[in-house]
């Protein structure tokens, strides 16, 4: 009998389950489709594409904005094993004395370098005294050192991974070394890129006062200078809050225009914000803050290699503080990249920069904005 039964009743209960997997099927597709034909949804998208700007799958996650010609192409024939152009835009950025240029560029060989220095060891096999390889190899050591550790918090960072961290490091204190003495006198760079091997090892406070002073001595304005600073005197590093926002107040009082340093006090802000409210963005000091940063935009270089990543971080307050125009024509200069705070700090950084983008355009264009939360 109990064996009849269940001859009986399998088939019928597979042929409920069957029933039940297709109408499941048909609701999840019903509701894929509603949010597909979203009214609202497709009015938003109709401006944004009239607007000339790209959907978040477009968006280049990894950069800030694209990179200049002469870069793409040393970074191409290094793939490729050609470390020639690499050499010759070191050289030219020392030539001109071009701080700026020599450290932007130089951070992203090193980055190549760190994945694969093949290219690398025959540059320094073919120029033994090149300062210009001198400095990719010990930034390239920092790029390894972050690599080997990984991305994870610390309680996720396992003993082997953080032991080899910091020997790599370490390492990649005697390549600085090594880096300054070959470089002229006058060149910041390598200090700036040392920089961020105290931070990684958390060497102590008059350790980084050292290699600030070497910094300030021949470049008292060089923007990742001063931002590879302020993550040290963050709290999450080896400062405090108070630190942090102490560092970059004075760096922004008195730094000639287009210097880009009114940046500074609101990469604190925003290292150091824990609240869930935009109340804290819109206080008149905030307002003063973004107001003197803008004007710091509009003076900058447009060659300036930092000035992205200021526009970045300038659309963002801006929509915060409900300043939808002066957004909007900072979100159309940095479209199509969002690899920058604060976007890169975030889960999504495409969709969190197409969110607020496609906010400020619903309003520029007159459409019923939804509500859009901004924390």
């Amino acid at each position: 009998m109990t064996v009849l039964l269940w001859v009986v009743l399998t088939p019928l209960a597979l042929c409920v389950a069957a029933v039940a997997l297709v109408f499941l099927v048909a609701i999840v597709r019903g509701l894929l489709r509603d949010v597909r034909t979203d009214p609202d949804t497709d009015a938003t998208a109709a401006r944004v594409a009239a607007l000339g700007l790209l959907p978040a799958e477009r968006q280049h996650t990894e950069l800030a904005a694209p990179l200049s010609p002469a870069l793409s192409v040393a970074l191409v024939s290094a793939r490729a094993g050609d470390w020639g152009p690499a050499a010759e835009l070191l050289d030219a950025t020392l030539e001109a004395g071009d701080w700026e240029g020599r450290s932007a560029f130089s951070e992203r060989l090193a980055d190549l370098a760190a994945e694969e220095d093949g290219w690398l060891r025959e540059w320094e096999e073919a120029r033994p005294g090149d300062p210009g390889a001198a400095l990719v190899r010990a930034r390239g050591t920092v790029f390894l050192a972050w690599n080997v550790r990984g991305g994870a918090r610390d309680e996720d960072t396992s003993p082997e991974q953080e032991e080899g961290f910091r020997r790599v490091l370490a390492r990649s204190r005697e390549e600085h070394v090594r880096a300054v003495a070959l470089a002229p006198a006058d060149d910041p760079s390598p200090y700036v890129a040392e920089i961020w091997t105290a931070l990684g090892l958390g060497l102590p406070h008059e350790e980084l006062r050292r290699l600030w002073r070497e910094v300030v001595d021949r470049a008292p304005h060089h923007y990742e200078a001063h931002f590879a600073a302020l993550q040290y005197w963050c709290g999450k590093w080896s400062g405090s809050a108070e630190l942090a926002r102490a560092f970059a107040v004075r760096a922004a009082a008195g730094a000639p225009p287009g210097t880009l340093m009114t940046a500074l006090p609101l990469i604190a802000h925003f290292e150091h914000d824990v609240s869930d409210s935009t109340d804290v963005d819109r206080t008149p000091e905030m307002f003063a803050a973004v107001d003197a940063l803008l004007a710091d935009v509009a003076a900058a270089d447009p060659a300036h290699p930092r000035l992205p990543e200021a526009r970045h971080l300038l659309a963002y307050y801006l929509w915060l503080q409900d300043r939808w125009e002066e957004a909007m024509g900072q979100f159309r200069l940095v479209d199509g990249h969002v690899g920058a705070l604060p976007w890169r700090y975030k889960a999504d950084p495409a969709e969190e920069f197409c969110r607020a983008r496609d906010a400020c355009a619903e309003h520029v264009t007159g459409g019923e904005s939804g509500p859009y939360p901004r924390r």
